[in-house]
Order: structure tokens, then C-alpha cells, then sequence
């Protein structure tokens, strides 16, 4: 599965890194990937293309260990090797939402 589509390219170009700092639970929430098997997802907020064309994202990570924020990149996600063979998906539902819609707390 293609983790980043041009649409979500397109939607993040209006979030740039550091755009939504200081919005806290007002800040709109682009896209969602998630692990099919636990508990990791992965919420972000902002992303920009970086020179070597890996997209660097900040947003909040939710996994067994509670929810934070922090920067995490494409190649990394797709770097992920899961159980049974299994790869990061994209949430293809998902329409975006704001960050006090999620209902988790990050710290």
C-alpha cells in the first residue's frame, strides 16, 4: 500500500513543520497510518519533503506505551518490518479530524 498518495501531498502543503505550533488540541489532524497488528498509530499534523525526498511528518504516536508527539518520516514507516509479513498501513477512511477528536491525551 502507498503510505503517502498526491492527495495528502496536496493537504500537506497547507501544513508545513511547525505550522500548527501553539494550536494544541485545535490543530487539525491530516492523515493516519497504523499498525494492522498492535497498537502503534501514527497521527500527523504537519509534514514537508525533504531534500533527499523523504518526507519528514510531526504528530502524535499512540502505542502500548501511552501517546506523544514527536517527528517521524515516511522511509521510516515504510522501513517497518511487522509480524506475518505485515507493512504500516494508511487509514483509508480516514478524512481528518482535529487533535481533541482523537479522545487520547499525548505528552
Amino acid at each position: 500500500m502507498k503510505l503517502l498518495t498526491k492527495a495528502i501531498e496536496k493537504k500537506l502543503e497547507k501544513f508545513p513543520l511547525n505550522s500548527q505550533d501553539g494550536k494544541g488540541v485545535e490543530a487539525k489532524v491530516v492523515c493516519k497510518f497504523f499498525a494492522p497488528v498492535g497498537s502503534w498509530t501514527w497521527y500527523v499534523l504537519e509534514g514537508e519533503k525533504q531534500d533527499d525526498g523523504d518526507w519528514m511528518f510531526f504528530g502524535i504516536v499512540v502505542s502500548d506505551y501511552g501517546a506523544e508527539y514527536g517527528y517521524f518520516g515516511l522511509r521510516e514507516l515504510e522501513s517497518l518490518s511487522l509480524p506475518f509479513g505485515l507493512k504500516v498501513e494508511r487509514d483509508l477512511y480516514f478524512d481528518g479530524c482535529l487533535v481533541k477528536d482523537l479522545g487520547i491525551v499525548a505528552f
